[in-house]
């Protein structure tokens, strides 16, 4: 069967020796994802056509302004994922907490917990520019059985045994990986189904392509405008070029398939980072290893790091595995 052909419940049944736990939990736990990103996709491909753009008017645990899209997303992937008996735990970067799923049903063995950022990017939703669904899964580590506590969702992300996301754009794809690997898988509208369309998918060892908002610049740590400066000189390949979208995962797959780094630092205004550890970066840098990138902090790898709490922040440095590297040596340089 050509790999054209291969639909993503196929894929995932083909390699499921590949998964060292159940693959069968993992299999219900992706159809639950790939449900619920086709009716949030439905919904991303109407915005403009019904009441669905522009803000909600409440505010996350963040104190971030909600997108209507934010809420609609996170009701869908909660439902989608909580009604089935696949997970025991959940944790929204737009809830307060996480959600305990079969806390009184003594008789459930369901061995895994998912974080997730429903929508990525929403507020680019108003003016027609890609956003996505990161997702990560956990095997917890509270006996089987009993109600998740908050070290179940606690672990590095070195940890992770799944994780992917979703991009809403001029076609929307399912990126995952187990730790063997990442493929990404192309909707057919028609269809409604999932086709491998992007095997084996790496980052260039190099790249000239950097992301990061440079209106933020004077915010920036020294070892970061040191950087910024290195990727605009004249010399040798540079300068590269700047792309920056303001939606993670759009910037990410993009530097994946064609080669660059993507920073989002500490800043004055923002000294831990803006970036969710649990729901953004520790999923993207566990994608970004199993395509031979890197992810670091721009100290510290990011799957090395403990978290201390649910919606704990981190500075974010990912992509080309050599981009990272330099940056991080203008970091260690300037520290």
């Amino acid at each position: 069967m050509s790999h054209k052909n291969l639909t993503l419940g196929e894929f995932i049944i083909k390699n499921q020796d590949s998964f060292k736990y159940s693959s069968g939990e993992l299999s219900k736990l992706f159809n639950s994802i790939r449900l619920a990103a086709k009716v949030v996709n439905h919904e991303v491909n109407k915005a403009g056509l019904v009441d669905i753009i522009g803000a909600a008017g409440d505010t996350n645990i963040q104190g971030e302004d909600q997108q209507k899209l934010d809420v609609y997303a996170n009701e869908v992937f909660i439902n989608a994922l909580t009604k089935r008996n696949i997970i025991c735990g959940l944790g929204s970067e737009e809830e307060d907490d996480f959600i305990t799923i079969n806390s009184q049903d003594e008789n459930h063995q369901n061995k895994y917990i998912i974080l997730t950022d429903p929508l990525d990017g929403s507020s680019n939703i108003d003016v027609n520019v890609s956003v996505g669904t990161i997702f990560s899964v956990f095997r917890r580590v509270t006996p089987v059985g009993t109600p998740v506590t908050i070290e179940d969702f606690l672990q590095k992300g070195s940890e992770q045994v799944a994780a992917g996301y979703i991009i809403y754009g001029t076609s929307t794809m399912f990126v995952y990986t187990t730790g063997h690997g990442v493929n990404g898988f192309t909707l057919n509208p028609a269809l409604g189904v999932f086709y491998l369309s992007h095997p084996d998918m790496q980052f260039p060892e190099n790249g000239n392509i950097y992301s990061v908002n440079e209106g933020n610049y004077i915010h920036f740590p020294q070892g970061v405008k040191n950087y910024i400066k290195y990727c605009q000189e004249e010399q040798d390949d540079r300068p590269y070029t700047s792309r920056y979208i303001g939606s993670l995962v759009s910037d990410f797959h993009r530097n994946m398939i064609k080669g660059g780094i993507y920073i989002y630092p500490e800043t004055s205004k923002n000294p831990k980072g803006k970036l969710r550890l649990l729901y953004e970066c520790s999923p993207m840098a566990f994608i970004a290893e199993q395509a031979k990138g890197m992810a670091s902090d721009g100290f510290t790898r990011i799957l090395d790091i403990k978290p201390t709490e649910l919606h704990q922040r981190v500075p974010f440095i990912c992509g080309s595995k050599k981009m990272v590297k330099k940056a991080e040596d203008f970091m260690k340089n300037d520290q």
